[in-house]
């Protein structure tokens, strides 16, 4: 993983061009990172309970959103820099009940925008602003989500000029997970159980399908990073993160297999990923064609 070491593959070559640690010494371990688009701030779940902090890179503050148990594991920021996250309540008959939440980084204050429910409630990344889709109720601001993406079961849903329709571009009776827009809000990328990354049109057309990576996350508009994880069935046995063209016609690793890697976000020319001892790390690359 060190800094300025050329990683070539056909004719094309990825430069890693600056990596550091963040938060070293200041922070615990922390999950499931986030960048906001402009990379100036980071979400991650802290602790035991996967509370949610946020990291201002210019100040170099950490502000603490939520001790809500999870708060930290689907948090993201809409177009706007808010952040949405969800917080989950055991009852006492031993059902969970999650609410859908929205922090304001202006005045620094959480408010509930979709009321508690038993079921799933997850968030819908749009182009315009976030909501939440949820088992029995949902949420989208008045103005609108503009063009959005969330997937349920193994079911992808789009919307677009308001119109939401479903798909179900690839077979996988295990579903589909972290269904995210590229920064032009023209192609869906998302993991497919058992088949990998998934990228389509927003008509549901498979474009492509780059490799059996998970958690996938745009670079750009033509690359996505992602994490690319092993197991032995109980623990995991090496991680890394992979730089992966959108097309499919390209892959390499920015880090090593043994270097235990993985949950990347990008935003802005800037990776930001943990490692399973949840130490956060910061890299810039470069990509000649």
């Amino acid at each position: 993983m060190l800094c300025g070491i050329a990683l070539v593959a056909s004719a094309q070559q990825v430069t890693v061009t600056s990596q550091s640690r963040l938060l070293n010494g200041v922070e615990g371990p922390a999950y499931y990172p986030q960048l906001n688009s402009t990379a100036t701030q980071l979400l991650f779940a802290s602790g035991d309970s996967y509370g949610l902090k946020m990291y201002d890179f210019a100040d170099n503050v950490v502000t603490r959103i939520s001790d809500e148990q999870g708060a930290g594991i689907d948090a993201c920021f809409n177009a706007q820099g808010d952040v949405y996250y969800v917080t989950q309540k055991v009852n006492a008959n031993n059902l969970v009940y999650r609410t859908g939440m929205r922090y304001s980084v202006a005045t620094a204050k959480s408010e509930v925008v979709l009321e508690a429910q038993h079921g799933y409630v997850r968030p819908e990344l749009g182009t315009a602003d976030n909501g939440f889709r949820g088992a029995k109720k949902s949420y989208a601001p008045a103005k609108g989500l503009g063009t959005s993406v969330y997937v349920q079961g193994s079911t992808l849903y789009i919307t677009t000029n308001g119109v939401t329709k479903s798909y179900s571009p690839v077979a996988s009776y295990a579903g589909y997970l972290w269904p995210s827009l590229s920064p032009d809000g023209k192609k869906v990328a998302f993991f497919a159980a058992g088949k990998g990354i998934v990228v389509t049109d927003l008509a549901g057309n498979v474009l492509s399908m780059p490799g059996k990576y998970e958690m996938p996350c745009w670079y750009d508009n033509h690359y996505l990073v992602a994490q690319n994880a092993k197991d032995d069935g109980h623990q995991f046995t090496s991680s890394q993160i992979m730089l992966v063209k959108a097309d499919g016609s390209f892959a390499t690793n920015l880090t090593s297999a043994t270097s235990m890697a993985m949950q990347p976000t990008s935003a802005a020319g800037k990776i930001v990923y943990t490692t399973i001892d949840g130490l956060l790390y910061q890299m810039t690359i470069n990509i000649n064609e």
